[in-house]
């Protein structure tokens, strides 16, 4: 794979994504007191915790924000472990977040964390959907949307004041 990295969005791109995401959450779960936020352990967290200051920035809704950490490589065989310890999963609304959908599959097995409990809802938000979906899942609430070749990846940083999105 050569080092060719193409720019898909910029530091300002990302933040106004993140932004325009917050906004749908908060126009979406206005009648909430408190919503869920669960980030795939990486870039997931890491959005997730941006999307969350936005969400408590600009409305009355408690974010609880949760890890949860999965083999993306192999997901059918890894555990599942979810950060909930302080977090009453009865009865939330619940948003999965990640940097790229793919196939769907990380989301797939992402959600299996979820089934045991009595949840409200449960939906999922993207920095950028590949629409390569090979499952049956949909991302919510997407930041940008990119038709790709199967060879061509999405590499996301969210590093601290240095965000973007690349197609290498």
């Amino acid at each position: 794979m050569d080092n060719h990295r193409t720019e898909i969005l910029n530091q300002r791109k990302v933040e106004q994504k993140i932004n325009r995401i917050a906004f749908q959450v908060i126009e979406e779960h206005y009648d909430q007191k408190e919503i869920i936020m669960a980030g795939i352990l990486g870039n997931g967290q890491t959005l997730a915790g941006l999307i969350a200051k936005k969400v408590e920035a600009n409305s009355k809704i408690d974010v609880h924000l949760i890890a949860l950490k999965l083999n993306k490589k192999d997901p059918l065989h890894s555990k599942i472990e979810l950060d909930t310890a302080e977090v009453n999963m009865e009865g939330a609304c619940i948003i999965l977040i990640d940097d790229v959908l793919n196939s769907g599959r990380t989301m797939m097995y992402a959600m299996k964390a979820f089934l045991d409990s009595s949840i409200r809802s449960l939906k999922t938000a993207v920095l950028v959907n590949r629409s390569h979906n090979r499952y049956p899942v949909h991302a919510n609430y997407v930041g940008m949307s990119l038709a790709t070749t199967l060879k061509e990846h999405i590499e996301v940083v969210l590093e601290k004041d240095n965000y973007g999105a690349y197609l290498v």
